[in-house]
């Protein structure tokens, strides 16, 4: 021992895993998310206020994963089966609590007619979403308003608004029973938007009861039809980050549609908020 070192007696013991211990807390205390109820969106009634519960428990499951980097395949199919591919990167910073909603980067990557294409968005939750479209051809970016968030995102069976109804509190919800799918036991639950603009007037949406993911959304149009469905499957397990890596979107009303296949994810790479301002559409390459 160093004449410097200082003896390791039982007092010096308890105060070192003491301090440790205290440390250890405020860690904790500081990834611990402030989850705080909406009254608005919880409801009142016991149906709404469980179809809350249910949504709430499988928005909050994977929270704490900061950000994140994915590349993924666009496959659009028309009604006769004819297919086209593309190639596109997505980037998501995670929002700071449930007043706002999380940041994300999409940019397509081939064919030539759409290479450099991006979307950039800031979701919100009961004010519009801020999303910009920035395309190459004309070297501008465009805003998209709020009254055409429900249009088809770059020619596919995603809506522009898909990209951000992930957050909790953009919706009310309604309890609507137990259901078996795909061998699952699984949590039905309608929700309905509370922003406005919103191109659907309602969703239902099937969860299941063992990693609390959503496993199939149907989306209503503004008269009450039914528009679209998807399909979400092939979910894996990152340190409990739980993520689908193919998505299906099928078009009940023209036969079209579109699956997003995600390659391996990567969390914690460094994305911040500077890597998500309107200015890094101008750098696409």
């Amino acid at each position: 021992m160093s004449s410097t070192a200082l003896p390791h007696t039982p007092r010096k013991r308890f105060l070192a895993a003491a301090l440790a211990a205290a440390f250890s807390i405020a860690a904790a205390a500081q990834e611990t998310p402030a989850f705080t109820d909406d009254p608005a969106a919880k409801g009142e009634t016991p149906e709404a206020q469980r179809g809350y519960e249910i949504a709430a428990r499988s928005d909050r499951s994977d929270y704490g994963f900061g950000d994140s980097r994915v590349e993924a395949a666009m496959v659009l199919r028309n009604a006769a089966g004819q297919s086209t591919e593309r190639s596109l990167s997505f980037a998501t910073l995670e929002k700071a609590d449930e007043t706002v909603g999380d940041k994300s980067l999409v940019i397509f990557n081939s064919p030539r007619d759409v290479e450099g294409t991006a979307l950039l968005s800031h979701a919100k939750i009961l004010d519009p979403d801020d999303q910009w479209l920035y395309l190459p051809a004309l070297k501008r970016v465009k805003r998209i308003s709020s009254a055409n968030k429900s249009g088809p995102f770059v020619g596919s069976e995603f809506a522009f608004e898909d990209f951000t109804i992930t957050e909790l509190n953009k919706f009310t919800y309604a309890y609507v029973g137990e259901e078996e799918l795909d061998g699952m036991t699984v949590d039905v639950v309608d929700r309905f938007p509370r922003y406005e603009r919103s191109g659907y007037t309602r969703q239902r949406s099937w969860i299941d009861q063992d990693i609390h993911q959503a496993r199939k959304l149907e989306f209503y149009d503004r008269r009450g039809a039914l528009l679209k469905t998807l399909t979400l499957s092939d979910y894996r397990d990152y340190d409990g980050v739980w993520r689908a890596h193919k998505l299906t979107m099928v078009n009940r009303q023209t036969g079209k549609e579109t699956d997003l296949l995600y390659g391996d994810y990567a969390f914690g790479t460094g994305l911040d908020e500077g890597d998500f301002v309107r200015g890094v559409l101008q750098r696409v390459r």
